[in-house]
């Protein structure tokens, strides 16, 4: 039995992925901002609640399917945006991707990928969403657009919650920063696992694939990349800038980072299809409400007006199901996924996901419900 299939939950993929990535880059995935309280609270706030199951229901066929962002997936679960993925490992998103679309769900393309838009099209065929950000640069938001057009992507999310940076003292404590700037503790980290250095010196170099034509030939692109792309995020975007981004997608859109009802209203009165209720993985502004805390003002606000999305904190099936039961059309998660790349590559992300489809389904026969949209409100206490 191969060190994967002994990993019985997420936890246990991130205790793979902590014994294999240099500490800098295991601790830019784990860490969030300031206290990290937010970091935490996402989990606990799922664990506070409890579920109410109902029996003596014929569970002997259960259906996981469900429908968000014009595409029908295989699981009310996927894969949310992450940046630079092939540092993790050297398939990064495609990878990811191929993990996927082989299960049936979406797949979610970081502006700050690794792997191009055109590279994750070619490389997948499942559903495809691109996260976007209104760059300072116009020109380049409406590129993105296009190119997303071109490559027949299903929809595009906007990720709101960064106008200025988290401040993220774990990765200045653990010497990774972006650009890249190591302390002594860092090399150490990276010395201390030399399987990673070796696969990272044998494949090729990541970096933000998507800008790389922005850059002058010749220029070190490892620190301009990310200087440049650093200098594009916009603190000035208003509610304007959302309006003209749907129209000029004019399809699928999901807006990310929304924790306040009135910000739903106000993205839900601009025409998206999608609120991804999140705080970018407690890596933003500490202290903010946990996104299973947020989701239920939210939903009374905008529900059957908007699909939902709950981003953040999901270690386990009945995580999901909370969520669903409060309102919740899908959820997405981004470290679970990301520990299994770590942990074993494209392997690592589907063990990721099998592991939390069994808990679902497993879930969802304790709870007595047959399909997605027999879970409600009456199933959580």
């Amino acid at each position: 039995m191969s060190r994967l299939d002994k990993a019985l939950n997420i936890e246990d993929l991130r205790k793979i992925a902590r014994a294999k990535l240099p500490a800098p880059l295991f601790n830019y995935i784990d860490g969030g901002s300031d206290d990290e309280s937010l970091v935490r609270g996402n989990t606990h706030a799922y664990d506070a609640v409890k579920l109410v199951p109902e029996y003596l229901v014929d569970v002997g066929s259960i259906d996981l399917t469900t429908k968000v962002l014009g595409r029908e997936i295989s699981m009310p679960l996927f894969f949310g945006p992450t940046g630079m993925t092939r540092l993790f490992h050297h398939d990064g998103e495609t990878a990811v991707s191929k993990a996927a679309a082989d299960a049936g769900t979406y797949y979610a393309l970081s502006t700050v990928g690794a792997t191009s838009i055109e590279d994750v099209a070619a490389a997948s065929n499942g559903p495809r969403c691109f996260q976007i950000y209104v760059m300072k640069d116009r020109g380049l938001t409406r590129e993105f657009i296009q190119r997303c057009k071109d490559a027949n992507y299903d929809s595009l999310m906007l990720t709101v919650d960064i106008p200025v940076a988290g401040y993220r003292e774990r990765e200045l404590r653990y010497g990774f920063s972006m650009p890249p700037k190591l302390n002594l503790s860092g090399m150490l980290g990276f010395a201390a696992r030399p399987g990673w250095v070796y696969r990272a010196l044998t494949h090729p170099k990541a970096t933000l694939a998507n800008v790389a034509h922005k850059i002058p030939e010749g220029s070190s692109q490892s620190t301009s990349l990310m200087e440049y792309i650093a200098k594009q995020f916009d603190p000035s975007v208003t509610w304007d800038d959302l309006e003209w981004m749907v129209r000029e997608w004019n399809g699928p859109f999901a807006i990310k980072g929304i924790l306040s009802p009135l910000d739903a209203r106000r993205a839900v009165d601009r025409g998206v299809t999608a609120i991804s209720v999140s705080n970018h993985g407690g890596r933003q502004l500490d202290g903010a409400l946990s996104a299973f805390e947020a989701l239920g003002p939210i939903i009374d606000e905008v529900g059957g007006e908007s699909e939902i999305i709950c981003d953040g904190g999901i270690r386990r099936g009945t995580h999901v199901l909370k969520a669903l039961a409060r309102g919740a059309t899908a959820c997405s998660i981004g470290r679970p996924y990301l520990y299994g790349l770590a942990a074993g590559g494209q392997a690592g992300v589907v063990r990721s996901l099998d592991l939390l489809r069994a808990e679902i389904e497993r879930g969802m026969g304790l709870l007595g419900c047959r399909n997605i949209a027999e879970i409600s409100s009456k199933h959580i206490a």
